[in-house]
Parts: C-alpha cells; structure tokens; sequence
C-alpha cells in the first residue's frame, strides 16, 4: 500500500507551521495529495438558530470574520506545503467542528495528520481530540507532539506488537512509512501473559512478515509491570526512535474511555510522533 491522500488538520494553533511540514513531508516522500482543513466554527445548529448564544443573534459580520480567518489559515497551509514541495495540495473548509470534520473527511484519505491536544488551546471550531478522532475514524491517525521538532518521521521507528487486531492494523498502516527505514524495532512486553499470542518465539512470524515487505526489523522482548505506554516511551528514547507505532483502545471502549491505559498514557506524554489505529 501506500498513501495517495493525506489529510492534516490546518486550523490556527502554536504548532500548525509544524504539524503542516510533517504532513507536508510524507506527501512528498509519498508523492500524495495533501488536503488541508480548516473550520469557521460556525456549526449547523448555529446556521439553524442564527444564534451564537440565547439570546444573542449572531451577525452576518460575525460569520464573514470567521470564514475570513479560516480562509487564512488555509491560504497559509497552502503557502507552507508549496513550500516544502507539495506537488498536489487542496484546501477544504467546513463549519462544525474540527474534531467531527475530521472523522468525515477521514473516509476519504490513507492518512490523518493532527498535533498533540492541549488543554489551554483555544482556536475556532475547538480543539482536536486525537483520542476522539482515533476513536471514530476508519483510517489511521498520525499525532505530533506539543514540543520538539521532527524533520524526518519514520527513519527510526519503534512498533508496539501485543499479538491484537488493533497493532496489526496500526503496523499495516504504517507500511509506506517503515519501508524507508533504517531500521525498526518491534517491541514485544510481557509476552508469556496472553496466552498463544504470539507463537513459540514472541514477534519473529511479524518480523517475518514485515522483511517480505522489505523493512529491516529487530525483535526486542521486554518484561515490565509498570505502565505499557511509559514503558514504550522510554524505550523510544533508548533506542532514539523518532516514529512510535501502536494500536489503541484494545479493551472495549467504555473501559479504554473510562480507565484509560497505554493509549490514554502515550497520548498525554508523548515525546516522539505516534501513528495509531484501531
């Protein structure tokens, strides 16, 4: 597979220059066409009511200035991806809300690109949820992180194998990706726990499987009883991945909502963008 779409969101926020040229950078290597999107904030309830709020009627200036804002924001994307190379880029509006615009355009992409959440954000149409967008979308999520700077994504990637649907889905996805990797590392934790997941030597039918797709990979099997995600974190950092690579929500999703896990763990402390599906 490879990826022939990719959408990224292009609202206004402190990290949109970064998370742009991210996306930016896999449409190029990918030679994909990047879709940018931007929302006014304007949602159909406030198209129905002609109210921003009871009582207060909502303006037509007021709803031309924040079209006029998205519309920057989009012009601006399609600036920073010429910029970087893009050869194929188109630039969507919507007006509800980022999250939700998301999921629906995701039905027509190979990959999403978002940032990290930040609880302080505060930008037309609403802060992104990557959680909620993984969530609901039937295409995979690439998150960037808050902090740091990340010009090359997937020459060192690490891979979170538990043996699950979610995992292989996420591993599948991320094909076009470890490709043109130096080299991958498929982390294996606790492996005798579930039983007959993963065959008589933990990770070597995936390695197997991910070398006839031409990805040099290295099977390393760590025990821990702490947290799966602050464990994958660190090894991140150990083995200096700039690519980490796992499934999400493989309890049921009341329970992953409800109780949290390595989902909810490498969401909120990040350090290295994450690509997930489920």
């Amino acid at each position: 597979m490879s990826y022939r779409t990719i959408l990224v969101n292009a609202q206004p926020s402190p990290r949109a220059q970064q998370i742009v040229a991210c996306a930016s950078g896999i449409a190029v290597a990918e030679q994909a066409h990047l879709v940018g999107l931007a929302s006014t904030g304007i949602s159909e309830l406030t198209y129905q009511c002609n109210a921003a709020a009871a009582g207060m009627p909502l303006l037509p200036q007021d709803m031309s200035g924040l079209t006029e804002a998205a519309r920057a924001a989009l012009a601006g994307f399609s600036t920073a991806a010429a910029r970087r190379g893009v050869s194929s880029c188109e630039e969507r509006i919507t007006d509800d809300n980022m999250t939700d615009s998301l999921v629906l355009q995701s039905r027509y992409c190979d990959l999403v690109v978002v940032g990290q959440a930040d609880a302080g954000q505060a930008v037309m149409g609403g802060v992104v949820l990557p959680q909620q967008l993984i969530l609901h979308s039937p295409r995979p999520v690439l998150v960037i992180p808050g902090a740091g700077e990340f010009a090359h994504i997937g020459r060192r990637p690490l891979l979170a194998w538990d043996g699950g649907m979610a995992a292989s889905r996420a591993i599948e996805a991320a094909l076009p990706l470890l490709r043109r990797a130096t080299l991958t590392t498929l982390a294996v934790f606790n492996p005798t726990r579930v039983y007959a997941a993963h065959g008589p030597l933990p990770g070597a039918d995936l390695a197997r499987y991910l070398a006839r797709h031409g990805v040099q990979v290295e099977v390393v099997a760590r025990e821990t009883t702490g947290d799966i995600g602050e464990a994958l974190l660190a090894l991140a950092a150990d083995t200096e991945a700039d690519l980490l690579v796992m499934g999400c929500y493989g309890h049921t999703r009341f329970r992953e909502l409800l109780l949290g896990g390595a989902t909810r763990s490498v969401l909120n402390d990040m350090t290295l963008p994450v690509l997930m599906a489920r």
